[in-house]
């Protein structure tokens, strides 16, 4: 990208805390976004936008009508088609900003892949709806001492929390169980995301900030230094890398289940002629719809599943048993 020919960034440019080093030190930049829902297309949009210079999307679902309101990156094609949403969003990002480098990977971020997904970038930002992810994310983060932004929300309720291993609290330093209640922000983490990236990392916020834009209240909680006796940062224990206790079947939003016990490949066509006897399917060259009724299944070119019309885990694993094989 050349910052003379092209005035796309201009007005960050002329922006004196980002000028034109901070514009070329973006353009140089790796960031990944952990699930692409309304906080992960935010923050993909407004990164994008600013000229980062690659972004790798991960993220587990696919685009549906529900989704539109909330979920900026998309369609009404991209739900008619039901793309992953990493997909739908790297191309997206490719019709406003043919610049920069979209990786898109349609998977569910787990120990055993962390390592792979997470590889070779600056900055890590949460777009998950689940603190199982998120802690494996911190374990990943402060065990190789890269920086990640939390962030998450319910109703008008928002949080967020700078995380720079060795230096802040990170996520089990503030949060040593799950809280309730929390699951999905955005402008406020692009921001820090844009902050660390131009290398204003001083100016970066030490608190977990809340904020109910309802109610107009706002809270902070300082989160400057490691707490003593933090399982990760401290002990250096990465019970979540290793994989202690994470389910193999899992509640995957409304009335959902998601099961991710199976790993093997999938041939959609054939998948296709021997479903097509118990419901309707339907495929393309990323996922399968298949609707046994009253239930839908959209199965992975990997053999991971999302069964939607039930949260009754076992009913779930009977359905894939009897349908894809067990």
């Amino acid at each position: 990208m050349s910052l003379e020919l092209d005035d796309r960034y201009s007005r960050q440019v002329l922006f004196p805390q980002i000028g034109a080093e901070g514009q070329k030190r973006l353009s140089r930049s790796r960031v990944a976004i952990v699930g692409c829902g309304a906080t992960g297309s935010a923050l993909a949009t407004l990164l994008a936008r600013s000229g980062i210079g690659m972004l790798r999307i991960l993220d587990r679902d696919y685009v549906e009508p529900s989704n539109l309101q909330r979920q900026s990156l998309f369609d009404e094609n991209d739900a008619r088609e039901s793309l992953p949403k990493a997909i739908a969003a790297a191309r997206q990002i490719a019709r406003f900003n043919s610049q920069i480098v979209v990786e898109s990977h349609v998977a569910d971020l787990i120990p055993t892949n962390v390592d792979g997904l997470l590889h070779g970038v600056d900055l890590v930002l949460d777009g998950t709806d689940n603190f199982e992810t998120r802690y494996l994310v911190n374990d990943f983060a402060v065990k190789n001492s890269v920086a990640w932004i939390y962030a998450a929300a319910v109703g008008s309720y928002t949080l967020t929390l700078n995380i720079l291993p060795g230096e802040t609290a990170c996520l089990a330093c503030v949060f040593p169980d799950p809280p309730r209640g929390t699951v999905e922000t955005c402008e406020t983490a692009a921001t820090e995301a844009v902050k660390f990236l131009v290398g204003a990392r001083a100016k970066m916020r030490r608190t977990l900030l809340s904020w109910d834009v309802w109610n107009n209240e706002r809270a902070e909680v300082g989160a400057a230094r490691p707490r003593p006796g933090c399982r990760a940062c401290g002990e250096r224990k990465f019970i979540h890398l290793a994989g202690e206790g994470r389910p193999h079947i899992t509640l995957c939003g409304r009335n959902s289940v998601q099961i991710h016990e199976q790993q093997r490949p999938v041939d959609f066509a054939e998948m296709t002629t021997r479903l097509s006897p118990h419901g309707t399917v339907r495929h393309n060259e990323f996922v399968l719809k298949f609707f046994p009724a009253p239930y839908e299944m959209t199965l992975f070119p990997d053999g991971r599943a999302i069964i939607k019309g039930t949260t009754d885990t076992a009913l779930a694993r009977s359905l894939y048993a009897r349908y894809v094989g067990s």
